[in-house]
């Protein structure tokens, strides 16, 4: 099929079902500019497809997806037509998942953090895997929590509980997902593709608009609590980035990440240098 998306986004068809999987598993599908703005547009172009009847979403490698590109708020820092552009991509990117007509199936294959969390939660089903588990930290990182959790966490777990975890940016595991309502059930990690695309099939299989009407009518729901809420928390978001709280904690994340990946470089080249001097040495002894 068509995929104008790639290669931040894979789009696969199996008969009425579509898979979209989020294809930076080397970032652990972290979002940067080019993945953010293929996720927001990917929906309209799935409802434009006539012979689609249910998708599934997923992440490639180990992550569905570790939320925001640290790199990528560095850049959003001192670009505020960059950071508006963002920012009004989280609304429709939330917006437009919420008025997709099609049943949406998450399969939670690993972290589902930040975005990656409200990517599931916006879904209309969510199967997560055993050793997955899920969390919104962006009050950890310094920044509102706007784009997801507070907007829709109170409808799915409560007040209190979306308090609780929305404040302490606490990671959620898999069964402790299920129990608070951000997942409908855990799946074994091998089975949990084959489950998803199982359930999608079930539900493609149902009278179409039954089951897109029906969605619809549920969705009302989600978006009278989204009006009242996701504009101030995107403004309160978009200040939020010039904090010196939230650039300290990310400046410092950053340092570390490139602390760590240049002690690894050093570590693969001393190894590379020792195998290749004990082949020499094996070499010689063999001459």
């Amino acid at each position: 099929m068509q995929n104008p998306f790639a290669p931040e986004l894979l789009l696969e068809q199996r008969g009425p079902v579509r898979i979209v999987t989020l294809n930076r598993p080397e970032a652990l599908n972290a979002a940067n500019d080019r993945l953010h703005a293929a996720l927001v547009a990917v929906w309209r172009h799935l409802a434009d497809d006539p012979s689609a009847r249910a998708v599934v979403i997923t992440g490639a490698g180990r992550a569905f997806s570790a939320g925001g590109d640290f790199e990528h708020f560095t850049e959003v820092w001192d670009d505020l037509s960059l950071r508006r552009r963002e920012l009004e991509g989280a609304r429709r990117l939330l917006t437009e998942m919420v008025d997709f007509p099609l049943p949406v199936i998450a399969a939670v294959n690993g972290p589902a953090v930040g975005l990656g969390c409200n990517l599931a939660v916006c879904s209309d089903i969510v199967l997560i895997a055993e050793s997955a588990h899920v969390a919104d930290p962006h009050i950890a990182v310094g920044l509102t929590a706007a784009d997801g959790g507070a907007p829709t966490w109170p409808l799915l777990m409560g007040m209190l509980r979306a308090k609780e975890y929305l404040l302490t940016s606490e990671r959620i595991p898999a069964h402790t997902a299920v129990e608070l309502g951000l997942a409908n059930r855990v799946v074994a990690d091998a089975d949990l593709m084959g489950e998803a695309v199982a359930l999608a099939e079930k539900i493609a299989a149902q009278p179409p608009q039954a089951v897109q009407s029906t969605k619809r009518a549920l969705n009302m729901h989600i978006k009278r609590a989204v009006a009242g809420v996701l504009e101030y928390a995107l403004q309160e978001e978009f200040a939020s980035f010039d904090t010196p709280e939230h650039r300290e904690i990310v400046t410092a994340f950053l340092a570390r990440s490139r602390r760590r990946a240049a002690k690894a470089a050093t570590a693969a080249t001393a190894g590379t240098a020792e195998t290749e001097g004990t082949a020499a040495a094996v070499a010689g002894t063999a001459s």
